[in-house]
Parts: C-alpha cells; structure tokens; sequence
C-alpha cells in the first residue's frame, strides 16, 4: 500500500475576536522567525508532495543487536504566538516533538538527553513495552536528571499512531509532545494516497504549576462564560420565573456552575494544531479525488476537542492505534490522549478547514486541507457554549422537566428544597441555568448516534469479554513525582460504592468524605451519546457505541469486577477515586494473566480521559462484536462505563486521569501486576 507523506498538528487560537483577527500580522512575523524549529511534518508542504516520512535524528550506526538508534535531546527554546514570546520545552530543538516512525516488530532503542536544568521524562504513550522502559517518574524509573542520557529500549508488538510526552513537571502543554506512527507488518484494510498527523494541544504562556494553585484556590477562575442576570431574565422570558427560579437555585445550593464545562479556557490557552496557532495555519496539500488519511492525536493537557471538516465526510479506521470497523461520521469528540485515524476524500479543487473546536466553546485549533499553498479557508460559525444538566450529575431521572427538589447530601451537607432567597440563592441567578427540558429533547440525552430520538440502550449486560494478548498500556505520568507515593487497593470489587439507598425524597448518601462533593444517583451507560453540546445540530457524531474491533481475539469470561468510583471536589479541585487522592490510596493488585472487568462510576460533572499504562483496555459499548482496544477510555458525567481487562504485563502501571491538572490534583493509582 501507499507510504503516507507525512502527519501534522495544528494549533488554535482563543476566542475568534476582532482583536484576535488584528494579531494575525504580527502572528504570521513571530511564526516567520520560529519556523525553523517546527519538525519536518509541521511545514507546509509543497504542492504535490508532503513532508518527510521519517524526520527524526538517528545514530550514525546501530548497535551488534540490529535496532534502531534515535537520539533525543530535551531542551528549552523561545516560542512565540502574536506578540508574545515564551519558554517551550523541545525535543531536538522542535515544537511539537519530532515524528518517529518506525515498523511493527523493530527493535528501537531512544537515547534522550535532559539538557533542562530539572528532572525530565518521556513516556510512549499506548506503546506495550517492558515495565521499566515506560518513563514514569516514581513508577517505574527515577527520572532523567539534568545532563543524564536515559536509553530507552524495547521491541515494537503493536501497529498504529501513538504519541510520546513528558510525565514530569507538567512539561508535556509546555511542548515536550510529539507523534510516533508505526507501520503495520501486515497490510491494512484500507488505502490511501497520502498521509498526515494532526495533533492539537493547549499552550500557555502562564507557568501550569501556577495555574493549578489558582485552580486550587478558585476553581472557576477560568471561566468568563458564566450565567448572567440578563441570562436569568431570558431565561423567565421562555420558561416562566417559576421553573427558571427553581432550576436557578437548586445549582446554586450544590455550588454548581451548568457552564462549568472545562477547568481552563481560551482565557490562558493558546489552541495548536502542530505547533502553530489559528492565526498561522498548517496547510496539508491534496489533489482533488485522492484519499487522504489523517492521524488526529490529541496532544492536550487539559482539553477535549469536538473536530470537523465542514464539506468532508470522515471514516473512523483507528481508534487508538488499532483498527476498528469503519465508521463515516460529520464530526467526533477527542478526549485528551486519544488518537483517531481518519480518511477523506476531498473532490473540490478548494481549501478545507480542519477545524477543531473547544468542548467550552471558548477556542479552537485550525489547519486546511487544499489543493495548493495559499488558499484562503472559512472559519465556521462559533456554537454557543453548553450547558450541563441532571443527567450530567447523574440524575437522568430528575432531568425531565421540573428541576430537583429531592434532598441530596453533597460534600456532608444535605440539600432540601425552598426556602428564602440567600447568597446562594443570589450567586443561582447570576450563575444558574435553565431548567433541564424534557428527556426526549435534550441535546444528547437518549439519542440515538444520528441524532433521533430513541430510548437509551440497555447498559452491557457482563458480557464475554476478550483476551487481548500481546496488548498493553504505559505507566501513566509524572504525578508520582508530584503527589506522595503512598496506596490503597483502589475501589470495591464488585459492587458500586454507594450506599445508603434513596434517603427520603432520593438523598444519597455521599460515603467518599470531603474528596468527592456528589454522589451519581442513577449513573448509566452513555456510550450511545455524542457527548455535552453535540448531537443537536443533525451532523452525524462519533460515539463510543460506533466503536468496534476489526481484529479477532479470544474473549475469556472476566473472573471478578473492580469497580473504581472517579470522584472530586470541584469547589477545592480534589480528584481522585473513591474519594482518595493518590497519596491515600494503595495499589490497585491484580495477579498476571487474570481477566477482570473494570467498572467507572463517574460522580463528577466533568469529562474524564483515563488512561492505562502497559495494558489495552477492551470497550463494553453493549454492540455485538469484539469490544475496541483503548488506551485511554473517556467516561462522561454521570457515566457507569465498563472495560475489560487481561492482566498480561507483569509489574507497576500508572493509571491517571489524563486531564494533567486533574492527576496532578490526585486522580491517580498504580496496577500492580504480579
């Protein structure tokens, strides 16, 4: 089959202002300067051909073994967006790292150097490796000190796009990410013409440890999207003061904000795709009727994308790095971490935009697709922020209609119903919503993957499940050099840790103490939803229900269940599972070879991309078939998710939120394999 040309990654730009329009000048000069340390896939190609395939720096010679040899040098460098210029974290001198491309079944050997004046890491995210090749701080290796080479070595099992990234120091959304693609040894069952890697992220010029300790002191901090009194009389307008009152207060009393949908927003964050800013976008070159495969990664610290090609239907091949049934959508949400392969066949002799927008609404990353340099694209219109709902705090059956009077325990404290207005009462008009509408027509609530209203599917009844031999997961980050490494087993096995039942009118009672602020009442699958603030406009959206695997594999019947309750204290920024942070919690042990289900009950308003080191992890999306390899699985709100797992790596993995600012606040564990 066809080599592809090259991947890429664009960045984008905050909230498309006037003011932003007005930096592009300036934008397009710093860019001009900085160029030179964009990798080879980053640059535009020239019409009719693409980047490099391989733009990496290798050793002059391999070693008695046969592996391949890549040098990799850690180090600083001035990076700058419109007028202003920062400190990005490299790799060989390039932002976003180097692709390295390599073949399934080579030996590699990474040689990477720490020229920063602190300890560094890189980590081969979704890679199958040896336990101590994996690059977690505190996990599995110390780290690599200032001046200190670190060798890297393990044999390539797997096919697919992936990407490496710091796991120290929040360096990774200062730049130290980049792609890694490894061709199959077996031809794929599709072809294509050409090739590209996308991968987006989130640059800040503020230092992101400062950022967290503003999150921990004010968690909203970010968010200029909130509700306001012209909002609430809007609101009375349409619905009555009444319900609009109600609704109002009831988030209020919780200390919930609906628009609170990201930690941190365009406000601080510059949205890249490879590297460069909307202002100064990536061009990938096509010639009209050729196939085009596009390696989307998301890249980001702390940021969910929703991604289109307005004009352009997508074909979902990958899902991680494996291949799944092909799935033709208009549109598809990345979880931080997550990697879709997609193709296109563009026939119009016209500039197409990537465009890959904000979860919040607050940003969005730019690239084109054209036939030639220089083509102008449209930008497509801004949606309005969304909002979050009952169902999102898992109470799908409080969201029809009239808001929540039942009493709930939140943090401790019991809610009730009405009562005179307070300062909560005045901070639910300034920052309410309006009240859930019926069930049937919310936006992503019981709705089919097309957008039409169906009644939820049932959730995955224990199905069979599938070995995934040869299938593994990296340690996670560098949150063990952040949080004390300390552990209890994480979760109850084979029951959901609520208790207490309904308590009056529907109280839960919240058993995870201060580290968790609500409890999930009717958590449920959600795998058949496109997710907050998708599915309503009639494109046709990815959802998890879409995702089935294309490669046989044996499915042995899990032996027990672990369930981990994703819980968080919103107000203090606490995270972890069953209410503990990683210094309070020990190991999650499970012995090798044995086959488990893992089952996340998400407590939380918020989205959460857990991702496992050293081990896939198999979807329970309730669709017949084999269940999608991930290495990084996105439970929503609300949500009850299940995966499988085949425990066939032996030693310490890191399991984390990959939402950076959520691991390091202490969603984070260890599977200890034995």
């Amino acid at each position: 089959m066809p080599r592809s040309d090259s991947l890429s990654v664009l960045p984008y730009p905050t909230a498309a202002s006037r003011r932003e329009f007005l930096r592009f000048a300036a934008a397009a000069g710093v860019w001009a300067g900085l160029s030179k340390f964009a990798p080879a896939y980053a640059q535009t190609p020239h019409a009719g051909h693409s980047a490099p395939a391989m733009p990496v720096t290798s050793s002059a010679g391999s070693p008695a073994s046969g592996a391949s040899v890549v040098d990799l040098t850690i180090d600083k460098m001035d990076f700058g967006i419109g007028d202003r210029v920062g400190q990005a974290v490299t790799v060989n001198g390039s932002l976003p790292a180097p692709l390295l491309r390599f073949r399934q079944g080579q030996e590699i050997e990474l040689r990477v150097t720490n020229r920063l004046k602190e300890r560094s890491s890189i980590h081969w995210h979704g890679i199958l490796l040896p336990n101590d090749m994996d690059g977690v701080p505190g996990v599995t290796f110390k780290g690599i000190d200032p001046g200190e080479t670190f060798v890297y070595r393990f044999p390539l099992k797997q096919y697919g796009t992936y990407w490496y990234h710091s796991h120290s120091g929040m360096q990774e959304q200062l730049g130290l990410y980049g792609p890694l693609v490894i061709d199959p040894a077996e031809p794929e069952p599709f072809t294509y013409a050409r090739e590209y890697v996308v991968m987006l992220s989130d640059w800040t010029f503020s230092d992101p440890m400062r950022l967290l300790a503003k999150l921990k002191k004010q968690s909203n901090f970010s968010n200029l999207q909130q509700r306001t009194l012209g909002d609430f009389f809007d609101d009375v307008s349409a619905k009555g003061f009444k319900r609009t009152w109600a609704g109002r207060k009831e988030w209020g009393k919780m200390r919930m904000d609906p628009s609170d949908i990201a930690d941190l927003t365009g406000t601080y964050f510059n949205y890249l795709l490879n590297g460069r800013p909307a202002e100064t976008p990536w061009t990938g070159i096509f010639n009209p009727g050729e196939r085009v495969r596009l390696r989307f990664i998301n890249a980001a610290a702390t940021t969910h994308f929703d991604v289109r090609i307005p004009g352009l239907k997508m074909t979902i091949v990958q899902a991680d790095g494996q291949h799944v049934k092909p799935v033709e959508v208009e549109e598809f949400r990345m979880g931080a971490a997550e990697t879709y392969d997609v193709l296109v066949e563009p026939t119009e002799r016209r500039a197409y935009s990537l465009f890959a927008e904000t979860t919040d609404r607050s940003g969005y990353a730019l690239g084109t697709l054209a036939p030639r340099e220089g083509l102008t694209v449209q930008i497509p219109a801004r949606r309005k922020r969304p909002l979050r709902t009952m169902a999102d705090m898992g109470m799908a059956d409080m969201a029809a209609g009239e808001p929540a009077t039942a009493k709930m325990e939140m943090g401790g404290k019991q809610m009730g119903g009405m009562s005179s207005m307070s300062a909560a009462d005045h901070s639910a008009i300034m920052g309410g919503t309006k009240p859930a509408p019926p069930a049937e027509a919310m936006p992503g609530m019981n709705q089919s993957p097309h957008g039409s209203n169906a009644a939820p599917p049932p959730s995955p009844a224990a199905p069979a499940a599938g070995a995934h031999a040869n299938h593994g997961a990296a340690p996670s980050d560098n949150a063990a050099s952040a949080l004390s490494s300390s552990a209890a087993p994480s979760g109850h096995e084979g029951v959901v840790g609520m208790s207490g039942g309904p308590d009056g009118m529907g109280a839960m009672k919240n058993e995870f103490g201060p580290g968790n602020s609500m409890t999930a009442m009717s958590p449920m699958s959600r795998t058949h939803e496109p997710g907050t603030g998708l599915g309503a406009d009639g494109r046709r959206v990815l959802v998890y229900r879409d995702l089935v695997a294309l490669d046989a594999r044996p499915m042995p019947v899990p032996g027990r269940e672990i369930v981990m309750n994703v819980t968080g204290n919103m107000e203090r920024f606490i995270w972890g599972f069953d209410g503990k942070k990683f210094s309070e919690a020990e190991p999650v042990r499970l012995r090798f070879g044995e086959r488990v289900r893992l089952t996340f009950v998400n407590h939380t308003m918020m989205e959460h991309p857990l991702h496992l080191h050293g081990m896939f992890m198999e979807l329970e999306n309730g669709v017949d078939g084999v269940p999608a390899l991930k290495h990084t699985v996105t439970v929503k709100p609300g949500e009850k998710l299940s995966v499988l797992l085949t425990a066939d790596a032996r030693g310490d993995w890191a399991f984390h939120c990959h939402l950076f600012y959520h691991m390091e606040a202490g969603m984070f564990r260890v599977f200890s394999v034995s």
